[in-house]
């Protein structure tokens, strides 16, 4: 099935040829939408990641809820994550990862439990600002990967490219990273940017980039409102093909042999869109700090009575 799957991807790409841009690559540039009911991993009703036209619309009439809160406010957040299941070879996907074969994240016992330490740790600190997510600090935020799936909104991508670099820009708190060409060396080990260090390189139609020395600090990864967890040691292969005059295939691979059992791979489409990104001011009005840090003091004050 991995390998049908992932063949269905090749071939639909090999019939179509992207134009050059001035530099002679295959142009990419554009504003992409990557908004997707799709999740990360096949939730367990299902056989397969792939599903029939029917399952499909039913899917899509009555998708889970994202967040689960006391106001049943979600349609938004549906509606922002794009509405539909992606597809890809004319196929709906209920599972981002095609490898392993049942669509789940390939947890070793010591990497499941040191992603559950890190997610309780986010969750729990209340003590110090810089213990909170780094997304509730505006300082980098937990979409745009490696690898680069689905935020619960702004999932709009902006691509730029010039003779040496490509830089990706999600609209969620506008984080923009930049891909070195051809040059594959890493940065030395002690340097560790929010979203890891990438290294680029075209083949035939494919930008192939490679992203290492990822930060300890940075929060455990999401697609919609399922998180996972790379350590520092971690590899992301990422693959950018563009298919049609209005989609990317993107797929990727992890490799970080401290939490998983095995590489995983997975798949998306990216859909062209024509509505601009707009500024994510993430700092103006973001009172989600004071009030976290100023909640915990009050319980602690109640306790202690």
């Amino acid at each position: 099935m991995v390998a049908a799957l992932t063949l269905c991807g090749t071939s639909q790409a090999a019939g179509y040829h992207a134009p050059r841009n001035v530099f002679g690559q295959p142009d990419l540039e554009g504003l992409w939408d990557n908004g997707w009911l799709t999740p990360l991993e096949r939730p367990p009703r299902f056989r397969s990641i792939e599903l029939s036209d029917t399952e499909a619309r039913a899917y899509e009439a009555q998708p889970p809820p994202v967040v689960t809160d006391d106001v049943g406010g979600n349609d938004s957040e549906m509606w922002e994550m794009g509405g539909r299941l992606a597809r890809i070879g004319g196929r709906a996907r209920v599972a981002i990862i095609v490898d392993p074969a049942d669509g789940t994240l390939p947890y070793s016992e010591a990497g499941r439990r040191k992603a559950e330490a890190v997610l309780h740790a986010v969750k729990s600190e209340f003590d110090n600002p810089e213990r909170r997510s780094t997304s509730e600090q505006c300082l980098a935020p937990n979409t745009i990967g490696p690898p680069m799936l689905i935020g619960l909104y702004a999932n709009n991508i902006q691509i730029v490219q010039t003779r040496d670099a490509v830089v990706l820009t999600l609209e969620w708190n506008h984080e923009a990273r930049i891909v070195r060409l051809g040059d594959r060396r890493h940065l030395p080990a002690a340097i560790r940017p929010w979203t890891g260090d990438a290294v680029g390189w075209w083949e035939g139609e494919t930008l192939v980039v490679e992203t290492t020395n990822f930060n300890a600090r940075q929060d455990p990864l999401r697609s919609g409102p399922e998180y996972y967890y790379l350590s520092p040691e971690a590899k992301v292969i990422e693959r950018f093909t563009r298919t049609s005059p209005t989609e990317i295939l993107y797929q990727f691979s992890v490799e970080d042999p401290s939490t998983y059992r095995q590489v995983w791979r997975g798949e998306l489409p990216m859909r062209a869109t024509a509505v601009k990104t707009f500024e994510f001011a993430c700092h103006e009005g973001n009172y989600a700090l004071p009030d976290i840090l100023a909640g915990a003091r009050a319980a602690e004050r109640t306790a202690a009575r």
